[in-house]
């Protein structure tokens, strides 16, 4: 069965950190946009960072540009969100998303774009 796994969410303290893990299950992130979006109860999903495999090119929304970190260790074949400096408005559920055979486009794709999505991981930040 192919599918995306996350792991590494919890509860924080604003101004900490936590560290996200996305790992396929079935399939190599070979050629591939594995992006992170978060949903927060009420709002939309939002496009969070994305890295691309081609180039290793990042992209990240506004809110936690200086923030937070996206990188890819090949050898383990895994995706990692590095989130530092958190605040009480990044509480929400995190989910990993790839998109086989995508290009830079100098922004994070749309969610129609992705081909596989995790389940979701929740991060809580209290003030």
């Amino acid at each position: 069965e192919v599918q995306l796994v996350e792991s590494g969410g919890g509860w924080v303290q604003a101004g900490g950190s936590l560290r996200l893990s996305c790992a396929p299950s079935g399939f190599t992130f070979d050629d591939y946009a594995i992006a992170w979006f978060r949903q927060a109860p009420g709002k939309e999903r939002e496009g969070v960072s994305c890295i691309f495999s081609s180039d290793g090119s990042t992209y990240y929304a506004d809110s936690v540009k200086g923030r937070f970190t996206i990188s890819s260790d090949n050898a383990k074949n895994t995706v990692y969100l590095q989130m530092d400096s958190l605040k009480p408005e990044d509480t929400a559920v995190y989910f990993c998303a790839a998109s086989a055979g995508a290009r830079p486009m100098g922004m994070i794709p749309h969610p129609i774009t992705y081909d596989y999505w995790g389940q979701g991981t929740q991060v809580t930040v209290s003030s």
